[in-house]
């Protein structure tokens, strides 16, 4: 379900002709033009998708007589569309609008081209649309990665989070993480509203981190790139002290590069992630610190050899 205010708020709609209906069954993060529709055929006409007017449809509907205006809209507005965009800041015909208001559909304006308007809205269908679940972590950006903290209650998240805020990185959200699927690849997370730029420190409670540190120290919302599990030092573990090889793991069937780094006193977490951020951008360009030693070892055995 769309939400009809938030679809105007989020995409900065004029009202042009006003619904009663408030939120709309749309089920696909796309939109339509209905320029054949205007013409006459219904075929695969998708009508419970968001209809866009642009420059050709609205040309094309002034130059058509009255009459045959008026039946070509009030066969367009039977159909349960959701609402109509009209884009480039054009005046529609009055009888677009009587027609609309006959059938309780929305007419919303913009003054964007109709191209841009397209991909903006479609791209706030697709997060509304996309599967969502909500994480216990942290989430931030560290150098531009998008860096997801977890760990069991205690283990140290948050204040390891307000240092790396410190240092002049960004909190996207703390303790509850609302993530969703964008895409089958990748994934998206931000802070509910309720809780957006706050923090909870044992011993001092509730934080406000944009008060306290300024706008730039907070984002919206950050793709999330790579999880950093915070865990207690377990002595009989065997922690991993090379990388050469990468673990992962899954969050709504996406997989995603996982960290799992030990907690004990005299171990500053938050410079030890800055350099797994750094480590993970420059995997993702294809340098591995690891195996670059790796093949240095190789190297140097191999010429060993061949020198005895």
């Amino acid at each position: 379900m769309i939400n009809a205010q938030d679809f105007i708020s989020s995409l900065s709609l004029q009202v042009l002709s006003p619904s009663t209906v408030k939120e709309w069954e749309v089920h696909t993060a796309d939109i339509n033009r209905p320029g054949l529709q205007f013409v006459g055929f219904y075929e695969y006409f998708a009508y419970e998708r968001p209809q866009v007017v642009g420059k050709v449809e609205m040309t094309y509907l002034e130059s058509l007589p009255e009459e045959v205006l008026e039946e070509r809209l009030e066969r367009f507005f039977s159909f349960p569309i959701p609402c109509l965009i009209i884009c480039r800041g054009m005046t529609p015909p009055d009888i677009l609008l009587e027609q609309a208001r006959k059938h309780n559909v929305a007419v919303y304006g913009t003054e964007m081209i109709t191209t841009r308007f397209s991909v903006n809205a479609i791209t706030y269908l697709g997060q509304c649309l996309a599967p969502r679940s909500t994480l216990h972590g942290v989430l931030l950006d560290v150098y531009g990665v998008g860096v997801l903290i977890t760990g069991e209650s205690g283990v140290g998240k948050s204040e390891t989070a307000l240092e790396l805020v410190k240092r002049g990185h960004q909190l996207v959200a703390d303790d509850v993480v609302d993530v969703f699927k964008v895409t089958d690849s990748r994934l998206v997370g931000e802070s509910p509203a309720t809780i957006r730029h706050f923090m909870e420190i044992r011993g001092i409670g509730i934080i406000d981190i944009k008060a306290m540190y300024g706008i730039g120290s907070v984002m919206m919302s950050k793709s999330v790139d790579l999880v950093i599990h915070l865990e207690h030092w377990k002595e009989k573990k065997s922690y991993d002290r090379l990388g050469l090889t990468d673990d992962f793991t899954t969050i709504m069937d996406v997989r995603v590069p996982q960290i799992v780094l030990p907690v004990r006193p005299g171990r500053n977490l938050a410079i030890v992630i800055e350099v797994a951020a750094r480590n993970f951008t420059l995997k993702r360009t294809g340098y591995s610190a690891a195996k670059e030693l790796d093949r240095r070892l190789n190297e140097m055995m191999t010429k060993g050899r061949i020198d005895d």
